[in-house]
């Protein structure tokens, strides 16, 4: 965001009362603010980080009902996920959430395969027998699919569909749909104390990068995931914590060959484990492992690569997991309810409290329900803000608009990157041409990002760090291009960001000629 841009927001938040401060900017916090906006609250949204910095930004990438969740039985959270899943590949951000077909594979001969044909029997019926079906393919038909993949003599092997996402991207078209609704949004600020007036949270100081701000509101919902119990500290210091945290790495992999599907299988003890195309490379993932340390100082190991890949070699022939094939890693943390059972076991629905100041604390769940997490969020709101009338949204987020023709002679594989990424707010990046020579640039030889992408980045996401960029705005991180020298040319931009001029607008219905 342009330095202007983001004094404006600094003072907007000290003016007057809000009705509601989000803090947390992840997925359920982005959408708490775009609901709560879009009803008609006065709205700011703020993180102590980046937007998507945390666990919405490492996940599996995966909008999806959760196969492995019918194995415990919790058939009305899978039938949600499903429902949910489907609304935002056609409806709320098909530019961002695309069918995926799934190799799901299965050792142990026919009673394996009994099983495996009843589990996708339930879970179609609870997605409402939705086409294409899933279906057992050949172990020949299985390796077309995904290359690699090691097929043994008693295997069994069935194709169905999911969804596969940018997680950075959707988060940050969440954060956009609830700042063009009216929300102030603003990261980089830390909430650091809560006035508390009889029965509730009148003000919350904030502060970051050299500001402090004192935000006057009238509710407050805490959407800060892993750091959920240290806010609810600040509430009440004698409260008990109610999160555990569960970490979980993915291994980013260099194919040779280029899949045409992921792949999941189910291993002893519940683990299971996935291997899904993500940007031409392969998402490896995930380990399951109670965490109690610092949740910004997680990481994902060098033994927990180790580990990881060595697991992967009973799904996957051991030339696909050489070490030379590892781009990048990454962590991410669950927010899981507190239980005596394991990590592995315990519960995927999210959690909720209510403080003694009426903050409401929320948490957990999937990626994929969180619209539904959002607004349950909402309706334990103090009745003096609480909306009147709460319902699911299927409003299209930023991009998600049908894309018309682009007349452009711009290499066309610029072109589709970009619209996979942005959608129908293409034209926009397109636009940077007219004020950057270099916009339509690549930003690295080997990746596809463009410089357009740290403009628009600056100028309209709220970016202010070059991890923000590397990692949340472009593809640049995934890919394993966080250098030194891409780190100094990216911060050249970000300093000079109040003088980045707005894009030009890029207009013509006529078709795209390459």
């Amino acid at each position: 965001m342009r330095g202007g841009h983001r004094e404006r927001t600094l003072e907007e938040l000290g003016r007057g009362v809000l009705d509601v401060l989000v803090i947390g900017g992840g997925i359920v916090g982005g959408r708490v603010a775009f609901d709560a906006a879009r009803l008609g609250l006065r709205v700011a949204l703020v993180d102590a980080g980046d937007f998507g910095g945390a666990t919405s930004g490492a996940s599996a990438r995966l909008v999806h009902g959760g196969l492995r969740y019918l194995g415990t039985g919790d058939f009305r959270l899978v039938r949600t996920a499903l429902r949910e899943r489907d609304v935002f590949a056609s409806r709320v951000a098909p530019h961002l959430v695309r069918p995926l077909p799934f190799v799901l594979s299965a050792a142990g001969g026919r009673h394996q395969r009994w099983r495996c044909a009843a589990g996708l029997l339930v879970y179609t019926a609870l997605d409402g027998f939705r086409s294409p079906l899933p279906r057992f393919v050949t172990p020949e038909e299985a390796t077309l699919l995904v290359p690699p993949l090691s097929v043994g003599d008693t295997a069994s092997h069935a194709v169905y569909f999911e969804a596969g996402t940018n997680d950075s991207r959707l988060t940050l078209a969440t954060v956009t749909a609830a700042a063009r609704s009216g929300a102030v949004v603003a990261n980089y600020l830390r909430a650091v104390n809560l006035d508390l007036a009889p029965g509730r949270i009148s003000r919350v100081l904030l502060q970051g990068r050299g500001v402090e701000i004192t935000v006057r509101c009238r509710a407050v919902v805490n959407a800060t995931g892993p750091w959920l119990d240290l806010l609810r500290n600040l509430e009440d210091s004698a409260c008990e914590p109610v999160t555990r945290l569960s970490k979980g790495i993915h291994v980013v992999l260099r194919p040779d060959e280029q899949w045409r599907a992921a792949v999941a299988v189910s291993l002893e003890g519940g683990q299971h484990l996935y291997a899904v195309p993500c940007e031409d490379m392969i998402l490896l993932g995930t380990t399951e492992q109670e965490y109690h340390g610092d949740p910004a100082a997680v990481a994902a190991e060098p033994e927990d690569v180790s580990y990881l890949l060595q697991v992967a070699r009973r799904f996957l022939r051991p030339q696909m997991l050489r070490r030379e094939r590892v781009i990048s890693a990454f962590a991410g943390l669950r927010v899981l309810p507190m239980g005596e059972e394991t990590t592995l076991h315990a519960s995927r629905n999210h959690l909720l409290s209510v403080g003694p100041g009426g903050m409401v604390s929320v948490a957990g769940g999937k990626l994929t329900t969180h619209r539904r997490i959002a607004l349950d969020a909402l309706r334990h709101l103090p009745a003096r803000v609480r909306p009147r009338r709460l319902s699911l949204s299927d409003a299209p987020l930023p991009g998600a608009s049908p894309v018309r023709d682009l007349y452009t002679r711009l290499d066309g594989s610029k072109v589709d990157h970009l619209l996979h990424l942005y959608g129908s707010e293409t034209g926009k990046l397109l636009g940077y041409s007219k004020v950057k020579d270099n916009a339509l640039e690549r930003i690295m030889p080997g990746a596809p990002d463009l410089w357009a992408q740290v403009y628009h980045a600056v100028h309209e996401e709220w970016a202010l760090t070059a991890e923000d960029v590397i990692y949340r705005r472009t593809t640049l991180g995934l890919r394993g291009f966080d250098t030194p020298e891409i780190r100094q040319r990216i911060s050249t931009v970000l300093e000079a960001g109040a003088q980045i001029p707005p894009p030009g607008l890029f207009e013509s219905p006529l078709k795209r000629v390459v």
